[in-house]
């Protein structure tokens, strides 16, 4: 396939894995919005140029993780380093004709949702490359 379904075979193959999945955080593509008050991480990949050759590319992986409203942020920080875990520093070459190197994430405020204020809403960040095959 192209840069970009490489780029998101290999980052969701992350979210799809039996480790992601026995962590038991519900996990959603972007353009999700719920109506529930459960905690769950929505994830938006956002490439963009500037790679090494015309099959590569870098960006951004947004991951919103939404908790109860106020519990504080013990549970959102937690969260944030179970992420950390699986991706940053991490190479990822599932999709077979490239590989995705995560640097390290960054964590954004936590504050109450504006389309569901049951829930705390914060913003974990990290920066990608992605080296695809010439």
């Amino acid at each position: 396939m192209g840069k970009f379904n490489d780029l998101l075979t290999d980052i969701f193959s992350v979210f799809d894995s039996a480790a992601w999945v026995a962590e038991s955080i519900a996990t959603h593509p972007s353009n999700y919005i719920s109506s529930s008050s459960t905690e769950y991480v929505r994830i938006t990949i956002i490439p963009a140029g500037g790679g090494i050759n015309p099959q590569s590319a870098a960006g951004h992986l947004i991951a919103d993780i939404f908790t109860p409203a106020g519990e504080g942020p013990t549970r959102t920080f937690a969260i944030a380093d179970i992420l950390d875990t699986y991706l940053a520093n991490q190479v990822l070459t599932t999709s077979g004709s490239g590989t995705t190197q995560f640097q390290d994430g960054a964590l954004g405020s936590d504050k109450v949702d504006e389309d569901n204020p049951s829930l705390s809403r914060a913003t974990y960040s990290i920066s990608f490359n992605y080296f695809g095959a010439n």
